[in-house]
């Protein structure tokens, strides 16, 4: 229980929030970096990014817990990152998709100030929101086996180390890999990876540019992935443990966070979903009037790792041809195994979510708008024909 008279943390939330820290942070920064480099940032600028993402997420979550007494765990949008890593860089490179971070950023804040937008980003059906996460991710997790086939001596021991972890305790499996991914590094370099001159990273402030493409191909998707596969299942899971949020503070946080560090070029912050669940359980703490240290520790352990991405980076930019997309690859198969299942389970949806998961994998661009986009209008369109003939 919490030493009431210290008001320090019980123990067994500090254990808690360190393990959500490292499954939260190793099981996906390679996907954050993946996003960043398919958006033109160069190695300081990723570097920048990562350390933003990492202490927006921490901050908010931090500041969020302690105000609410709520474990209210926060998370950079992964899936969000993964539309980025398929997509075609904007109109002026990375500028261009700071901008586009910047606006998904205020349509966060203000669908938390301004319901009737909240609730229109939640009217899409559940079935093509994640029709279009799996499509977005397809690309991303075939690439592990391409790896295997093209440079197995750099790839099969990390697809190998996450499998065989995987068979032993699934929230290690990607840890294990990072760490395999890291010797391979360090092997195939000699065990002389180039380090930064300092371990802190340095913040990198871009000035954003705006275009209507970037507007509509990069911030308008990335809101909308992030909300549907995010956000609400962020809130919807943590009532689920029997805590009452109020979405629209949590949303508008989030939200503001997003803008303040799309500067520094991290792509988004959210409410997490998973993490909210390690976060909100039995074995977070036996009470759950405790359970909010858990995510608030977790925000700690975040900032600290966020500080040292520079490293991170420098191990990423020294890896071989295919390891940090073999990463990336694994990390995302089980999020792309519910998503898909997720959206054709549904036999109303069954053929509406098809087309737009193929649209959307099929990674299209016409009048400046990604296959995201195309693949939800088009399945939009479809269901709407469906139901209109079904009444």
């Amino acid at each position: 229980m919490t030493d009431t008279a210290s008001g320090l943390p019980p123990a067994q939330t500090v254990s808690t929030g360190f393990v959500v820290a490292i499954v939260g942070f190793f099981s996906s920064f390679p996907i954050v970096l993946h996003g960043l480099d398919a958006m033109g940032a160069d190695h300081m600028q990723a570097a920048s990014g990562l350390m933003a993402a990492s202490l927006s997420m921490g901050i908010a979550g931090i500041l969020l817990s302690l105000w609410t007494k709520q474990p209210v765990s926060v998370a950079w949008s992964t899936p969000g990152a993964a539309l980025l890593a398929i997509s075609a860089a904007p109109p002026g490179g990375f500028d261009g998709a700071v901008g586009a971070f910047l606006i998904a950023g205020l349509l966060t804040l203000v669908a938390g100030l301004f319901r009737p937008l909240g609730r229109l980003a939640a009217s899409i059906p559940a079935p093509l929101a994640q029709a279009m996460l799996s499509g977005v991710l397809f690309s991303i997790c075939i690439v592990p086996f391409q790896a295997v086939a093209a440079t197995p001596w750099t790839t099969l021991p990390i697809v190998l180390t996450w499998f065989i972890m995987g068979r032993i305790n699934r929230l290690v499996a990607v840890p294990a890999a990072v760490l395999m991914a890291a010797f391979v590094v360090l092997y195939v370099s000699d065990f002389s990876v180039p380090l930064p001159n300092t371990p802190f990273t340095q913040l990198h402030i871009t000035w954003p540019t705006f275009s209507v493409e970037a507007t509509l191909g990069i911030a308008l998707p990335l809101f909308i992935v992030t909300m549907a596969t995010q956000n609400i299942p962020g809130i919807a899971v943590m009532k689920s443990y029997g805590y009452t949020p109020s979405a629209g503070p949590l949303l508008s946080t989030v939200g503001a966070a997003s803008m303040m560090s799309s500067l520094i070029g991290a792509p988004a912050t959210c409410l997490a979903a998973i993490t909210a669940a390690m976060c909100s359980n039995d074995e977070s703490h036996p009470n759950p009037a405790q359970r909010y240290w858990s995510a608030a520790m977790a925000g700690l352990f975040y900032c600290l790792l966020g500080i040292f991405a520079a490293i991170i980076t420098a191990f990423a930019a020294a890896a071989p041809p295919l390891v940090l997309g073999t990463l990336a690859g694994i990390a995302l198969l089980g999020v792309f195994a519910n998503s898909a299942q997720a959206a054709l389970d549904d036999a109303g949806y069954r053929e509406a979510a098809a087309i737009t998961f193929l649209i959307t994998a099929s990674g299209i661009t016409v009048f400046g708008l990604g296959g995201a986009v195309w693949g939800l209008i088009a399945g939009g369109i479809v269901q709407l024909v469906k139901d209109r003939q079904t009444t």
